[in-house]
């Protein structure tokens, strides 16, 4: 039976030229028994956004409620899911709730807020755009082999199978903290990622979700990469790994160690739970 996966760009446009190397590197992989269905709303243009809010919206809703397509791959992140996630959450239908569910950074949002309704199998992963990054292909095949046949080799290897775990980009799991899309962790593991952020905002993002209750209730978190830090003025002192442990420390969150999670192609699969 063929494997239908829809593509959908709740946040920022991709272009054909992503769209025509991952269904490359699906048909390398698959042949015939993978199809990928790209929406058109994934190429639209409206500021920053790919297409209006209610463009984006009614794509979502629509291929995640379409039960010709067994999963929904989020084709990138940037930002924009939040201007969305709350309406498209609530008209899913019982199609949606059969899905999987597969991005990172922006698309963090949905990931949040479908896991907390217990809305489809929800993963952190690998996207389309990641097609463009030097290893590319490889982090594009691991998704796919996740998506198609859920190989092992594409989780990341420190999930113990004992304990539910979730991941996140920092930033966004802070800006869920307080809002309806915020998904109970207790008793988790929490990995966490960033990329581009002063050493200060990664400390201040830190404080605010290590101090959230809900979070303090969770097993432990393991860091992922914390990449391409924006050089400051000043040096603050301490490095993100540093910074991580001391905002453990001052929780009484148990920190766990590493993660092999990041925004680059080496991103492994978390589903959660």
């Amino acid at each position: 039976m063929k494997t239908r996966i829809g593509v959908v760009a709740p946040s920022c446009p991709i272009d054909d030229a992503v769209a025509e190397g991952v269904t490359a590197r699906a048909r390398a992989l698959y042949g015939e028994a993978v199809e990928l269905v790209f929406h058109p709303q994934c190429f639209l243009s409206a500021g920053h956004f790919a297409g209006e809010d209610h463009v984006r919206e009614a794509a979502l809703v629509e291929a995640a409620n379409d039960p010709g397509l067994d999963a929904i791959w989020f084709a990138r992140g940037g930002y924009g899911a939040c201007r969305v996630a709350a309406g498209a959450i609530a008209r899913l239908g019982a199609a949606a709730r059969r899905k999987t569910y597969l991005g990172y950074s922006d698309a963090g949002t949905l990931l949040g807020g479908l896991y907390g309704r217990g809305i489809g199998t929800v993963a952190h992963g690998p996207m389309p755009v990641d097609i463009r990054r030097d290893g590319g292909e490889a982090a594009v095949d691991r998704a796919l082999r996740w998506l198609v046949e859920r190989d092992p080799a594409s989780l990341e290897p420190g999930l113990d199978g004992e304990r539910p775990a979730a991941a996140f980009n920092m930033t966004i799991l802070s800006m869920l903290i307080g809002t309806p899309l915020q998904p109970n962790l207790s008793g988790h593991v929490l990995l966490l990622e960033d990329v581009g952020e002063y050493h200060y905002r990664i400390d201040r993002t830190l404080c605010h979700i290590t101090s959230n209750p809900g979070i303090q209730a969770v097993a432990g978190i393991r860091f992922g990469r914390v990449s391409d830090i924006t050089p400051n003025d000043r040096a603050f002192g301490h490095e993100a790994d540093e910074i991580a442990a001391h905002w453990c420390r001052v929780s009484g969150i148990r920190h766990l160690g590493a993660a092999d999670i990041g925004h680059d192609a080496a991103n492994r699969v978390v589903p959660f739970g």
